[in-house]
């Protein structure tokens, strides 16, 4: 039965492919030409939501320290963080499909200016972790890949999905300056207001500029408007041809390493023996890796090569950078190991989302895609606890023996296993 659907999916895809210009109201060379500047729209919008959020990350423990918050405090912060937004992904996702990507994205950006507003009249702890609770909808990166996912089609999208990793480097670079450079020279609340500010034009920007229809229009009829909440609903996509399989990779590949960046903060000080200016240097410089590798060279490559090739690829790769960390010693060695983690990361990122956005019904798109998004709060969620039993029992190198053991065992899988997938090169 699972096959049936995939197969009727796989030809609803192709059918419909053709009419995303008319989804915006136009047809041929116009048609186009506004297809590619709302999707320009969906780049800024994802921009500015992720620049805000890495200012936010930068200036949070500041903030919780001025208010008396302690670093166990502060661990259950974040983790509170994490579990809201690993709650929030799939829930946002349904609501994008049943409601719209406009909708989803309006939502996104309104609840980041509730969350910013807690934040900056947060002048006691019971506020602080208050102010947490809008993050449950805070999801302007899996909102735009939507809205990508919606017009684009299937050859075009991993390609277009990957220039979203240019606007994720930019915003790591702009976000960490901008508030350091903010809470340093006006205060630590500050970088609230503006990132208040920031969102209210974003909700303003998604509400004007943002088409309300952006699936096709046969799309509609097949969607199921059943509760948001639905569990069932959410579980049903697992069960399609392959989603399980890539889905798995997508969690474990990166798991490791995952683990190893939550702890960065504290390894950056007590390995590398890093500053905090010298640590801020190392997110730029990830950034720009960020930026050159998902914008420009994952692009590329999704040209030339299919999705099943590039997926083991990235496995493979994350194996070979295992090996490199358990033997690094110094920061150096680190700023080396960087280049094929980042690529990796991002390739894998992007095929992965690809592969299981053409895998499910074009209007179960935002759900799949939601669930994605919650790999990362889920590795935030239980990385500190697992991370600090690795770091403090058996050291640096434990992240990387184990990031090599899991991605030879996930290759080794996909070598013997033949997972259903739709290949495709982009156009």
């Amino acid at each position: 039965m699972s096959t049936m659907n995939a197969k009727a999916s796989s030809g609803h895809e192709e059918d419909t492919s053709g009419m995303r210009s008319e989804t915006l109201g136009e047809s041929g060379r116009l048609g186009e030409i506004k297809r590619g500047q709302v999707i320009l729209v969906a780049y800024l919008i994802a921009t500015l939501d992720l620049t805000f959020l890495f200012m936010q990350m930068g200036v949070m423990p500041y903030l919780a320290k001025s208010l008396g918050l302690d670093s166990v405090g502060f661990g259950y912060l974040q983790t509170t963080f994490g579990v809201l937004q690993l709650v929030g992904g799939p829930i946002f996702g349904r609501f994008a499909d049943q409601f719209g990507t406009r909708a989803a994205l309006i939502l996104s950006s309104a609840s980041g200016s509730a969350f910013f507003l807690l934040m900056s009249i947060s002048t006691s702890i019971p506020l602080l972790f208050l102010s947490r609770l809008p993050s449950v909808f805070m999801h302007g990166l899996p909102g735009a890949q939507k809205f990508i996912t919606d017009l684009t089609t299937p050859s075009q999208r991993a390609d277009a999905l990957g220039k979203l990793g240019l606007c994720f480097g930019i915003s790591i670079i702009i976000g960490s300056a901008l508030g350091g450079v903010l809470s340093t020279k006006f205060g630590v609340f500050v970088p609230t207001y503006v990132g208040l500010v920031g969102n209210v034009v974003n909700t303003v920007i998604a509400m004007v500029c943002i088409p309300l229809q952006t699936k096709p229009k046969s799309d509609h009829c097949v969607t199921d408007h059943s509760n948001v909440f639905s569990v069932r609903e959410i579980l049903r996509l697992m069960k399609f041809p392959g989603v399980m399989e890539v889905f798995i990779v997508k969690v474990f590949a990166g798991l490791p390493i995952g683990l190893f960046l939550i702890m960065f903060s504290i390894i950056s000080m007590d390995f590398f023996g890093l500053e905090a200016v010298e640590s801020g240097y190392l997110m730029s410089y990830f950034g720009v890796l960020q930026m050159v590798v998902q914008g420009l060279v994952v692009g590329k490559l999704t040209n030339h090569c299919t999705e099943g090739t590039l997926l083991r690829l990235s496995v493979f790769v994350f194996a070979g950078v295992g090996l490199g960390m358990a033997l690094m010693r110094t920061v150096w060695h680190y700023c080396i190991v960087a280049v094929p983690l980042v690529f990796a990361f991002s390739t894998l990122a992007t095929i992965t989302d690809s592969i299981l956005t053409k895998a499910v019904p074009s209007s179960d798109t935002g759900t799949m895609l939601g669930i994605c998004a919650s790999v990362q709060p889920l590795t935030r969620t239980v990385g500190p606890t697992i991370g600090g039993v690795l770091y403090k029992q058996f050291g640096v190198s434990s992240f990387g023996y184990l990031q090599l053991i899991v991605n030879i065992g996930l290759f080794v899988y996909l070598l013997k296993n033949k997972i259903p997938l739709r290949e495709m090169k982009s156009q």
